[in-house]
């Protein structure tokens, strides 16, 4: 019988409008033998009982810019967290993570107005996660698996929400409410999700993704009140084992996802905002490196297809990335 190294499940809670981020989700570890876990889509697996998690993320967004002067365009977001899991049982798992945004517009002698970048911790999210198989019949995940018992279907169903602990209220150059840049909803969100994994061969896991996150209305010091859209995401992903080495207890896989966001249109003040909404199509593909209880994981995320509502005027919003890059880095304990 073998343990299974764990999972996380990590949904990163942040502002849409214009410069919308996508909620990322998982990192999952796996042993030498047995299932593979994507960058981006959120792996089935759970944490083991009693065993915690430590966590890293870097989301880099570097934005394609619609003109050649500086005239205040977005220019890139870094999104970062640091989050901790603790296994309660073998089925049921809790994440907290406190992010930290930087957000970068352009400035120079082209703008009237000068920089004013924004920065600063976002909102505390908590996410639980109920882990359960299927082997002639559905139940929870249990506390140790054979190799065989690795091959069967494995899912996970999500909840979680986030606390308005950031900035909400941040000012442009000209001194005006910028929602979209700012470090916090100012109003709670939550989000809900299911995912599956199975190991097709002993090298091969194919695992799959929907998610549902929706925002609270928040009114701000001006009096103006601002929901920002619902985001849909379905993601699918192919995990490749490339080596495994027993010795060094080093593991080595290729990752290639597909990833859906469906952006609802934000509301300001009881009515659809201009600018805002859409859908993306992004394909990523990726790495992930294991050895002993640590994972490391890199990905690209290249938006192959965008239908957004209002796309000339929505420079800065997810789909209108050059690229993001993300990375995510974990120790189990």
């Amino acid at each position: 019988m073998i343990c299974r190294t764990a999972g996380v499940l990590v949904l990163a809670l942040t502002p849409a409008l214009a410069a919308a981020h996508h909620g990322v989700a998982s990192l999952g570890a796996a042993g030498l033998k047995g299932p593979g876990a994507p960058v981006v889509t959120s792996s089935a697996a759970p944490l083991p009982k009693g065993r915690g998690l430590l966590y890293l993320k870097a989301d880099y967004a570097n934005y394609e810019t619609f003109t050649s002067a500086r005239d205040r365009e977005s220019d890139y977001d870094l999104f970062s967290m640091a989050g901790v899991g603790y296994g309660f049982t073998s089925w049921f798992s809790a994440y907290a993570f406190l992010p930290y945004y930087v957000k970068s517009a352009e400035s120079g002698a082209d703008t009237d107005e000068g920089s004013k970048d924004h920065q600063g911790f976002a909102d505390i999210s908590f996410t639980g996660v109920l882990a359960f198989k299927y082997d002639d019949g559905f139940k929870v995940a249990p506390e140790r698996e054979s190799l065989d018992d690795l091959e069967d279907w494995h899912f996970s169903a999500y909840a979680g929400l986030s606390i308005p602990t950031g900035d909400a209220e941040a000012l442009d150059a000209a001194g005006a409410i910028d929602p979209g840049q700012a470090t916090g909803f100012g109003a709670p969100s939550f989000s809900v999700g299911l995912t599956s994994s199975k190991q097709l061969t002993d090298r091969d896991t194919w695992v799959s993704e929907v998610s549902y996150l929706w925002f609270m209305e928040n009114e701000y010091d001006d009096g103006s009140t601002l929901r920002f859209g619902s985001e849909l995401r379905l993601n699918t992903a192919w995990v490749r084992k490339l080596h495994a080495d027993a010795d060094t207890k080093l593991r080595f896989d290729g990752v290639i996802e597909a990833n859906y966001l469906n952006l609802g249109r934000d509301e300001e003040d009881g009515r659809g905002a201009d600018a805002t909404g859409g859908q993306i199509f992004y394909l990523t593909p990726g790495v992930r490196l294991y050895k002993n209880r640590f994972s490391i994981a890199v990905g690209v995320m290249l938006p192959t297809w965008t239908d957004l509502n209002e796309e000339a005027d929505q420079q800065g919003s997810e789909g209108l990335e050059d690229y993001r890059l993300v990375g995510t880095f974990s120790y189990l304990f």
